[in-house]
């Protein structure tokens, strides 16, 4: 029997978190982890799995919260259940705010919000979707 799976996971939650945002979308989203109500309710449920703090950086505690908001949040972008257009920017506002309101000096909070204002766009494109892999493959290992 096959078994199919995700890489690229570092952190799984414990616990459904839940955060109050400034994105509104037209209809409450509703999926297997993620659910955004139209006031702007985050619920990111038990289980859910994210990779945490991307690019050149520490994965520290003040940067823990913000990730995983903003990985949901580009999750929803990349399943085109929120607008990148119209929330890419507010997703990356959020994890500055979670970053500082967790502790994080200024200077490295504002420098993640920069690098993500010029790179992080690609990770809330559709084809940045992690994909499923398949074990063990179809011919006999020896």
């Amino acid at each position: 029997m096959n078994i199919k799976y995700k890489a690229g996971f570092k952190y799984q939650l414990a616990e459904t978190a839940i955060f109050q945002t400034a994105i509104y979308p037209n209809v409450s989203i509703d999926t297997e982890y993620i659910r955004l109500t139209v006031n702007g309710k985050l619920t990111i449920l038990k289980g859910y799995a994210w990779d945490g703090p991307s690019g050149p950086t520490f994965d520290t505690k003040t940067f823990m919260r913000g990730s995983l908001v903003h990985d949901a949040l580009y999750q929803l972008i990349r399943f085109k259940k929120l607008s990148g257009i119209h929330h890419r920017k507010q997703a990356d506002n959020l994890l500055r705010i979670l970053c500082l309101k967790d502790g994080m000096t200024k200077v490295r909070a504002w420098w993640v919000y920069k690098a993500l204002r010029i790179v992080g766009s690609g990770a809330a494109k559709s084809s940045h979707v992690k994909a499923i892999l398949i074990a063990p493959n179809s011919k006999m290992e020896k």
